[in-house]
């Protein structure tokens, strides 16, 4: 039960880093005062970021320490330890505390670090042993635990909306955790003011501005959204994220199967999945008619109907859960899978429909990164987009599908029935590269994963000069059209990005 305290044992006795306000301290064991405070320190009423309890140590009438510490018998640590847990469970909702053990002046003390909770209001029992039990809400006051009456009640109880768990701090990581180049791209990429400013920043500054970092001054932590978006591997905090590719060469239920797996950062890891879809199982099909001169060309599955899904199941899976977000691809269709399901204040008639609007967003932080990122539009909008991109590619209407208890959210994207079925990996492309693939051009082509800025195209090419990055890599491959801009009418515009053409990936398959 016991961790490292995250501050200076001595410089938090004595009130150096941490004001007096936040620091209760108890000559002894009174389970019935210290759950109070725990329970006050909870509540957070001020956003001071919660307190300490530090219990073995006496104070004078003025609320100072005094030294030195009473100090607490071996015998007794293991049975404040048990009985501690237990009465933790008592507060509701229950909240647990961060317990150290620690020696001063030969004297040993437990301090109990109760940091903000993210559910609250929490209250609890007057006498945690009293045998019938009264549930009280407590706050602190100066340096006192007092309870919640009347207008400070209420105002607490106003403070009742649970947290989203992209929202919430994660106490098992730090803020080094967050990765300073992955912040610093972000905010390139997405034309932030901050971006001139962040060098020169700390992590946890930037953390902080950024608000993916917060807590209190001397114990600072990562907010799970940080750790999602800046971390190189998420998956170590939140096992199961990561995109699932499996293609079924004999259908869903053949015995062959291919499987890639994707993981890191949430954008990155999401673009990696998309281009690797788009490179490999999208299959365009060119339908000539004798009595006209346009052709009528139909894609198997259409890439903006595929994004839409596969971002809408980044967005709105729980990240809470172990179970990854599985693409199953076959010649007949493609399902994305993600748990669990939809709202229950969505009505499946209205999802079928496109006419859903969520009440209640399950990753509100999540959403705004993607929205930054113009990965996503937000406002509901995923679903009518993939009924209109199958609609306009002349597709069968997408099925969308969850069990009785929303425990998982199925969008089915049926194959045209007029698109031929290509041999994966070896399909045909008319057109041909038109002059010499380079060296560069070539390493250009092998860095470019889905839609990617040309920042992040240099980046991952480890190149510092623009003018060489665009005069030696970027122009040639233009030229050679084995790359294509996504906003070709906006060639200077700050929101351009790049992609491979179905020349440049025929190119890299031979």
């Amino acid at each position: 039960m016991s961790q490292k305290l995250p501050i200076n044992i001595r410089d938090l006795l004595r009130q150096r880093t941490v004001e007096g306000e936040r620091i209760e301290y108890k000559a002894g064991w009174n389970p019935d005062a210290v759950i109070r405070t725990l329970c006050a320190f909870a509540n957070d009423f001020e956003n001071l970021g919660g307190g300490y309890v530090v219990i073995g140590q006496d104070c004078d009438a003025d609320g100072r320490p005094v030294f030195p510490p009473v100090g607490l018998p071996d015998k007794q640590l293991d049975k404040i330890q048990r009985e501690l847990l237990a009465h933790c469970q008592l507060i509701q909702p229950p909240y647990f505390p961060v317990l150290s053990l620690e020696v001063v002046e030969g004297r040993k003390l437990i301090v109990l670090q109760a940091p903000g909770g993210q559910t609250r209001p929490y209250k609890a029992p007057e006498a945690v042993t009293a045998g019938k039990k009264t549930w009280r809400y407590y706050i602190r006051r100066y340096s006192s635990t007092v309870e919640a009456k009347g207008d400070t009640e209420r105002e607490l109880l106003s403070l009742a909306a649970k947290v989203p768990f992209d929202d919430r701090f994660n106490q098992f990581a730090c803020v080094d955790d967050l990765s300073q180049p992955l912040m610093q791209g972000f905010l390139e990429e997405v034309g932030s003011s901050l971006a001139a400013d962040a060098p020169g920043l700390s992590v946890e500054a930037l953390g902080r501005q950024m608000n993916v970092a917060g807590g209190p001054t001397e114990s600072p932590w990562p907010k799970h959204v940080g750790l999602l978006f800046f971390n190189e591997m998420p998956e170590r905090f939140f096992p199961g994220v990561q995109i699932d590719v499996v293609w079924f060469p004999e259908g869903a239920g053949g015995d062959r199967f291919d499987e890639k797996i994707f993981k890191g950062p949430l954008a990155r890891m999401t673009r990696e999945a998309l281009g690797y879809i788009q490179r490999n199982y999208l299959h365009e099909t060119v339908i000539k008619h004798p009595d006209r001169a346009e052709a009528t060309r139909v894609w198997n599955f259409p890439y903006a109907a595929i994004e839409e899904a596969v971002v809408n199941a980044v967005y709105h899976r729980s990240y809470e859960e172990r179970e990854p977000i599985e693409v199953r691809i076959s010649h007949d269709e493609l399902v994305v899978v993600s748990f669990p399901g939809p709202d229950r204040s969505i009505r499946m008639e209205d999802l079928k429909a496109g006419r859903a609007v969520s009440r209640r967003y399950r990753n509100r932080r999540i959403g705004e990164f993607l929205k930054e990122l113009e990965m996503t539009e937000g406002r509901s909008t995923g679903i009518p987009k993939i009924l209109k991109e199958m609609a306009a590619n002349g597709s069968p209407a997408p099925l969308f599908e969850t069990d009785d208890e929303r425990l998982s959210f199925v969008i089915r994207l049926p194959r045209h029935p007029l698109a031929l079925l290509p041999v994966v990996g070896t399909g045909e492309v008319t057109g041909e590269v038109t002059g010499e693939v380079t060296g560069e051009v070539e390493r250009l082509l092998r860095a470019v994963v889905g839609e990617m800025s040309r920042q992040e195209i240099q980046t991952a090419l480890g190149l510092k000069g623009a003018d060489h990055f665009r005069k030696a890599y970027l122009n040639p491959a233009l030229a050679m059209q084995v790359i294509e801009m996504t906003l070709p009418d906006k060639p200077r515009s700050s929101k351009q990005r790049y992609r491979l053409t179905a020349v440049g990936r025929q190119w890299l398959k031979a």
